[in-house]
């Protein structure tokens, strides 16, 4: 877990998407996160975390439900959201904290 305490210990945003290869919903919110990328690019960063392969990470943040998007600065949780959730808002949200 130490990379990850790495990206989210950035004064960059980092929204990780904690994510399971079974869930639905988590599948939707690909083309939404890559849109979000793609907006965002050089002003955040996007990580995804499987909860399956890093229980570790989901249980240390309190992720009991997937997806569940959780922005952090400098190591510190900004924002945290489960569910789908739509590009123009995530961008939005990840903007007031550039």
């Amino acid at each position: 877990m130490s990379k990850f305490s790495e990206l989210i210990n950035s004064d960059q945003p980092v929204l990780v998407d904690f994510f399971a290869e079974w869930c639905g919903p988590c599948k939707t919110m690909v083309p939404i996160l890559k849109e979000v990328a793609s907006q965002v690019e050089g002003k955040a960063r996007i990580i995804k975390v499987d909860i399956d392969k890093n229980p570790a990470a989901a249980s240390a943040y309190g992720v009991r439900s997937v997806p569940t998007l959780i922005l952090f600065k400098m190591g510190k949780i900004m924002w945290q959201q489960p569910g789908v959730t739509d590009a123009f808002k995530l961008v939005g949200i990840i903007s007031q904290y550039e």
